[in-house]
């Protein structure tokens, strides 16, 4: 069945270690991201990385106050999972853990496929049981690869600035990656030490999933090259979400400045065109996008993003760009306003009755 068994299943695992004070010390520095007399539901794929998680919170629930919930998928990938699975409920019930599962019908064809399900579940069995948390056990490592893996593809700093410690998840709940600060060497010694089972995904050998190609063979690379690479590759994506982070913060004091909405008319949103200009491109793309967000609920496209900012200079003159969901950007000398429409322009180029 591929399990893991520590090395003396005899010995009971010690109470309170190193890593419990690691992860406690760092959840009081951190108080919303597992909240103190949250329900939480915890993603047990039965791995090294899900079991040293659930081992680390089982210990610290006492002292946190949380009520402990576990989720377990199967994707319909291998032939052994459902006797994983099986294997997987008989622990959490000693443990006296209750345990949820979800076959998928039919199995996802991708990666991408199978997290959006795997997600979407998650999802709909924190609503159905009340839970503030969903909490995953990505670590270190999978933000080093997630971080390899974006800039292979050119992917902007946003996506550069990977697996935040939260986000939203659904309406009243976050998704928490607590163990972002743990390396996957980490989490195999707490199993160990803590006498905690581990089944193996055959899957993740599977050398067709980019990841798994990423790991097996470029990251053992770049710690031959540099040790410790891993984890400097990690404190990058970290320090890339703090500026984020930050830049977040000035852009919103920016709009505070550059926003005439009061100017404008009902149903308008404003920027002043002359002071934005005066900016430099980058700055400029990243306040229209805040912009948008905030008014327009979206984001434009990168491409589309530049397209724009190269035609706002103003020795253009006046212009427009249409949007999605009857949305509708124009510019004149002194302004860039921002409208919603009942209908879409028409192909004569004529402005439909505002709403």
């Amino acid at each position: 069945m591929g399990v893991i068994l520590p090395s003396d299943p005899t010995r009971a695992p010690a109470p309170w270690g190193p890593d419990q004070d690691r992860l406690h010390r760092h959840l009081l520095r951190h108080p919303t991201l597992l909240p103190r007399g949250a329900h939480l539901l915890l993603a047990v794929s039965g791995g090294q990385d899900s079991m040293a998680l659930t081992g680390l919170l089982r210990d610290l629930r006492g002292r946190h106050g949380w009520t402990l919930s576990l989720w377990h998928g199967d994707h319909g990938w291998r032939a052994e999972a459902a006797a994983q699975g099986d294997a997987l409920a008989i622990w959490a019930a000693a443990q006296r853990l209750p345990l949820w599962r979800d076959q998928a019908e039919p199995g996802p064809s991708t990666e991408a496929k199978a997290r959006e399900w795997r997600y979407a579940c998650l999802r709909r069995q924190a609503e159905a049981l009340g839970c503030q948390r969903v909490v995953t056990a990505h670590t270190a490592s999978d933000r080093a690869e997630t971080l390899l893996l974006h800039l292979a593809r050119g992917c902007h700093r946003q996506g550069l600035a990977s697996l935040r410690p939260s986000r939203p998840l659904g309406e009243g709940c976050l998704l928490a990656r607590p163990l972002l600060r743990f390396s996957r060497q980490d989490t195999a010694r707490i199993c160990q030490e803590q006498g905690l089972p581990v089944w193996i995904d055959t899957s993740n050998a599977d050398l067709r999933f980019s990841r798994n190609r990423l790991r097996a063979e470029v990251l053992p690379v770049l710690e031959e090259l540099h040790p410790g690479a891993t984890t400097r590759l990690a404190n990058t994506a970290e320090r890339l979400a703090e500026d984020l982070d930050q830049e977040e913060e000035l852009v919103s004091l920016a709009l505070g400045v550059l926003a005439t909405d009061r100017e404008s008319g009902e149903g308008e949103y404003a920027l002043d065109r002359c002071a934005l200009v005066a900016l430099q491109p980058a700055n400029q793309r990243r306040i229209l996008q805040a912009w948008l967000r905030r008014h327009w609920g979206s984001s434009l496209p990168a491409r589309d993003l530049e397209s724009l900012v190269a035609r706002l200079p103003l020795k253009n003159g006046s212009g427009r760009h249409v949007l999605t969901r009857g949305w509708h950007l124009s510019w004149n000398v002194c302004k860039l306003i921002l409208t919603q429409f009942s209908a879409s322009p028409t192909d004569h180029g004529e402005l439909p009755k505002r709403r």
